[in-house]
């Protein structure tokens, strides 16, 4: 077994979506990103990359590339289980946490959780998804920003 850890962080601005774990949240502000801007499936790939020892989110989606102007991210993740798998990588859970101040995440967890474990074809209960509060602290205490971390397990099939 293998553990890995990712982070993302995105600014927040009017005129954009607020996309989380692949779900579209009402509010006024949506993260500002080349792809969707999905600080949560950021941070959960960079963590399965990371446990896998693959490198990080950029060296497979560089944001230079126009290819991935506007993509959902959930595309991205997708094509990172097929990565895991072609280098003999199973995934056993995820578990993440989203900084923001607004909206309260708590009534889409479940949307999120089942979102996250159809991409990452694992049962929705091997993904745990919290959000937390910065109190008005820093950037994303002050709405200015949105946070993720997360932490991947996956297993070696050789």
């Amino acid at each position: 077994m293998r553990v890995g850890f990712g982070y993302d962080i995105h600014p927040l601005v009017k005129g954009r979506k607020l996309i989380l774990g692949g779900v579209e949240l009402e509010s006024p502000v949506g993260e500002i990103g080349h792809s969707d801007g999905d600080v949560l499936i950021h941070a959960v790939i960079d963590a399965l990359l990371g446990a896998a020892a693959l490198g990080d989110i950029g060296s497979y989606f560089p944001s230079a590339d126009p290819a991935y102007k506007d993509v959902s991210s959930r595309l991205l993740l997708k094509e990172i289980r097929v990565l895991l798998s072609k280098n003999n990588f199973r995934i056993g859970n995820v578990d993440a946490t989203v900084v923001l101040e607004k909206p309260k995440l708590l009534p889409r967890v479940a949307d999120i959780r089942a979102s996250l474990a159809e991409d990452l074809g694992i049962p929705v209960e091997a993904v745990s998804v919290k959000g937390k509060t910065k109190e008005g602290m820093d950037a994303s205490g002050k709405g200015e920003a949105v946070e993720a971390f997360a932490v991947a397990l996956v297993e070696t099939l050789t």
